[in-house]
């Protein structure tokens, strides 16, 4: 399966919304929360539909990685972590316990 690619981290956020990608999650100790809510997630709860990394060449600050999610209770939404020696490692950690599509 074929991705849109983008070429900033605000276009790729803004195209997962309009693809109903809504939700943001946040990590919260060992598990993803949605933003604005008491809503929580397992690694088995979770599957990770696509990613999109930038480098970060025009803006530093854009050095990151932009998860799409999808829930088992069908909650679809974006999460975003740095990568390389700025990335959350506890988040990392989260985030190769949960399956990824291209694996199912």
């Amino acid at each position: 399966m074929s991705y849109p690619t983008y070429m900033t981290m605000t276009e790729a956020l803004s195209g997962l919304e309009r693809r109903g990608f809504t939700a943001n999650f946040e990590p919260i100790g060992r598990s993803l929360h949605i933003a604005g809510s008491e809503r929580r997630f397992q690694p088995d709860e979770l599957t990770i539909v696509e990613h999109h990394r930038f480098e970060g060449s025009s803006d530093p600050e854009e050095m990151a990685v932009v998860y799409a999610l999808e829930a088992r209770d069908g909650t679809r939404g974006v999460l975003v972590d740095a990568y390389g020696v700025y990335a959350n490692p506890d988040l990392s950690s989260f985030l190769k316990d949960v399956r990824m599509r291209e694996n199912l």
